[in-house]
This record gives C-alpha cells, structure tokens and sequence, in this order.
C-alpha cells in the first residue's frame, strides 16, 4: 500500500521521447503531510537523478525552512500536493533539469554542454538516446504502447453523456424525492395521533 511502481512516458519532442520509465514511489507513514520519496528502477542519466535512482526534486523536498538549499518554501511539499501533481512535476523536469544543485554533477555538466552549443555537442543526447531504447523492453514486457506523438501523449476529456430530448432533467428528482410531500403527510399523521390520545375536554388525558 505503501510502495507504488509507477512508470513515465518520456514527452514527445524531447530528447526522452518513446522513453518507459519505471519507478517506485514509496510513502511515509505520516503521509500527505511528508512527501513519498522516488527512485527510478531503470538508468536515468539526467542532472537530477542520482547514480542510484534516486529523483531529487523540490517538491518531494520535506516542507521545512532550509534558506541554504536556495529552495523557495513554496515549491517544496506540502499536504495539497498528490500522485498526479508529482508526477506531472518529474516529467517536466525530465526536458527542463535544475542544474542550480544537481544531483549527478557529470551530467548536469553534460547537459550545460548540450545546451549552450545547441545540440552539436552530442554526448549527452547520445546518452539519452541509448538509454530511451533499452527502455522500450520493459515497455515491451508491460505489453504498454508507448505513446510518440502529443495526440497520443495527452489524454482527452470524455465528452459528457448526452440525454434525449423527451426526458425532462427538471424533474428527475421530484419522483423519487419529494421530501416536502413526504414530511407534511408525516405531520398530518401526527397530528392524527395526538388528537385520538386526548378527550373531548381538551385535557390531554385518557
């Protein structure tokens, strides 16, 4: 109940694109009030992924004062957050790292490389790159289709169910639940009651 294996599609037009990525996310005791921590089962090269998996992000950061992590209180943790907000949060991190305080310095020096020549410099890609196809075996394993595109990607809200044009919602719950009916008949019931226990002199006494 605890642990929860998770898994991430990297988004399309990154270099994380057709990526599976698994992970645990496992849950404090005093959960929501503590953040669960992450750690990827696969290779994840990335700035802020430890050598051993380990995801460091703000917002799994317990919601404590720490002036000198550089961390603003309020993207650290805190009770409102849930599963979806966590999980959105690591995929946009994925394309757009921290390297303010990295987690693998090799990588994030990697990546500043990348970056500032505007992709000729390639080793840092290459990495990624290799790693996104080991993924697709697991992927594969799971029978998951990754998605490639961003139609596949985003998930569409389900239109609401139409309803025919001879049912009348107004009155959907004046059938079932007419509590105003209900309660005066009670009360004439009531009443009814009371008069048959008292005498014709008024004095409530049989």
């Amino acid at each position: 109940m605890f642990v929860w294996e998770v898994a991430l599609f990297g988004p399309p037009d990154t270099l994380y694109q057709g990526g599976y990525f698994k992970a645990h996310l496992k849950f404090p005791q005093d959960y929501p009030y503590n953040p669960p921590s992450m750690r990827f089962l696969c290779k994840v090269w990335h700035p802020n992924v430890y050598e051993n998996g380990d995801l460091c992000i703000s917002i799994l950061h317990p919601p404590v004062d720490d002036p000198q992590s550089g961390e603003l209180p309020c993207e650290r943790w805190n009770p409102t957050q849930s599963v979806r907000t966590v999980l959105l949060s690591v995929v946009s991190l994925l394309n757009e790292p921290n390297t303010s305080s990295p987690a693998n310095v090799d990588a994030s020096v990697m990546y500043r490389r990348w970056k500032e020549s505007k992709g000729k410099d390639k080793e840092y890609e290459n990495i990624i790159r290799k790693q996104v196809t080991a993924s697709r075996a697991d992927a594969e394993k799971d029978n998951v289709v990754v998605p490639l595109t961003m139609e596949e990607y985003c998930i569409k809200s389900k239109a609401r169910p139409t309803v025919p044009d001879h049912i009348d919602m107004t009155d959907f719950y004046d059938d079932d639940y007419d509590l105003g009916d209900d309660y005066s008949d009670d009360e004439d019931d009531d009443e009814d009651e009371k008069a048959d226990d008292t005498d014709d002199s008024g004095t409530g006494k049989v």
